[in-house]
């Protein structure tokens, strides 16, 4: 048998990095010497631990004070929280400890502590230096998640402010992933689906993953059963864990595989037996999305239902190309209609934008309806397709030649049509008229696809 022998580091050196434990102090002695607002923080955190803690020192913070004396609410009551009120008398005070805190904000009493600590083979935390002491606190979080909360803690080489913003970056992103979401305050899904089933209508925004809500994220999490139109951002369903079903009931142009009375049965069927089922829709549910058709049916079965919205493509794809559906002198308003039907009669000014959505097979018709209407042939208008995709593409024109500039580029669905003055802001404008019909236009999404291929080009 070989024996390996390892020289420790003194406490305190640089080279000493901290080593990541999860130490358990339930039921166990922590004794906290100084009674500022540093150490209240740390004697929350103990306490919510499960530790009994001692606080010696001779004065203490009013926000310390109330958890010793029992006014805080967010302590229970039966912590086992202790003072006393004295100044630190020595190591005899640290017998029977498991760890030791110190921040009196005299550094000469902190290295006594922390040296007294040290001999009695405790575990010191120093609060007021990054090199006296044993033990160091990492910059912690907690992110609720569909499974359970996970706890998140950083180290930095013993900088604070480093750790703590990398720490807060950790949680955003978990806070964001498919694999982790429960925001605070929100209902735990576990025990929503104890209850039984349920139905949630989410949106999912125009196609780019990064603009699901934290909501809509945290929903999908918790699902058993997701049923998907085809213009969700397939990133988000490829995420799902393997054992969520995924139902594809996605409509194309003429070809509606699976009809809306069938979807309706499927979340009323899945829910009935006791699945936490998300339906998943681009944009957003409530803007000609069927979603209120399929809330009443749920509700009718006597399901509990949650709506989510999305953000929708009526606003969000044009803007992907540089359009704001309303600007201060160009539009005060805009209206949202669908190519299924015929136009309805609309404010004719250029400062009313319309915006069309499924509505390129009938654009030939839509255009006709527009002029009949009073649109002026001058009008401007804009295709977006494909909107925050990376091959999001911009057709542009007029009322005169946009169903020729269309016809001649070989614009396809999904694609946004947007009518009025407002079109004259979007990228590449300028020369339209004279140029190529259509153009790549940049949008976040397009723009970082982009950039990535330049990267791995590299």
């Amino acid at each position: 048998m070989s024996t390996a022998t390892h020289s420790l580091p003194p406490a305190g050196a640089d080279a000493a990095a901290p080593v990541l434990f999860g130490l358990s102090l339930a039921g166990r002695r922590v004794v906290a010497v100084g009674g500022g607002r540093v150490t209240a923080r740390r004697v929350r955190d103990l306490l919510a631990e499960g530790a009994r803690v001692e606080v010696i020192a001779p004065e203490l913070d009013p926000s310390l004070s109330s958890l010793v004396n029992g006014e805080d609410s967010d302590v229970h009551a039966d912590a086992a929280l202790s003072w006393t009120s004295r100044p630190y008398a020595g190591n005899t005070d640290l017998d029977g400890a498991w760890l030791v805190h110190v921040a009196t904000g005299d550094p000469v009493v902190d290295a006594q502590v922390a040296a007294d600590a040290e001999a009695h083979r405790i575990w010191c935390i120093a609060a007021g230096s990054a090199t006296t002491g044993s033990a160091r606190v990492p910059a912690r979080g907690t992110v609720p998640t569909a499974a359970g909360p996970v706890r998140v803690a950083v180290h930095a080489a013993d900088d604070p402010r480093r750790a703590a913003h990398v720490r807060d970056e950790l949680q955003t992103h978990l806070a964001r992933s498919a694999a982790a979401h429960l925001s605070s305050g929100v209902v735990d899904l576990r025990a929503r689906r104890a209850r039984g089933g349920w139905v949630a209508l989410v949106g999912a925004g125009p196609g780019d993953a990064d603009l699901l809500t934290g909501r809509a994220m945290q929903l999908l999490a918790g699902a058993d059963v997701v049923v998907t139109d085809r213009l969700v951002p397939h990133s988000v369903l490829e995420a799902l864990p393997e054992d969520v079903r995924i139902i594809d009931v996605g409509k194309r142009p003429d070809h509606h595989p699976v009809p809306q009375d069938r979807i309706n049965r499927i979340l009323v069927e899945q829910a009935r037996a006791g699945h936490g089922v998300v339906r998943l829709k681009g944009g957003d549910p409530y803007v000609l999305g069927r979603g209120g058709e399929e809330r009443l049916e749920c509700e009718a079965a006597g399901l509990p239902v949650e709506v989510v919205p999305g953000i929708t493509s009526a606003v969000s794809v044009p803007a992907a190309a540089g359009i704001p559906v309303t600007h201060r002198g160009l539009a005060r308003g805009f209206t949202v209609v669908t190519g299924h039907d015929d136009i309805p009669h609309l404010p004719t000014g250029g400062d009313h934008t319309v915006v069309l959505l499924m509505g390129v097979a009938t654009l030939h018709r839509t255009v006709a309806l527009l002029r009949e209407h009073g649109r002026a042939a001058s009008t401007p208008l804009a295709i977006v397709e494909r909107g925050w995709t990376a091959d999001q593409r911009v057709t542009l024109g007029t009322l005169a030649d946009i169903a020729d500039r269309a016809e001649a580029a070989g614009v396809r669905s999904p694609a946004v049509v947007v009518v009025g003055d407002v079109v004259t802001l979007a990228h590449g404008w300028t020369g339209a008229l004279t140029g190529g019909a259509s153009r790549p236009v940049t949008s976040r999404a397009h723009a970082r696809a982009r950039r990535e291929g330049s990267e791995g080009a590299a």
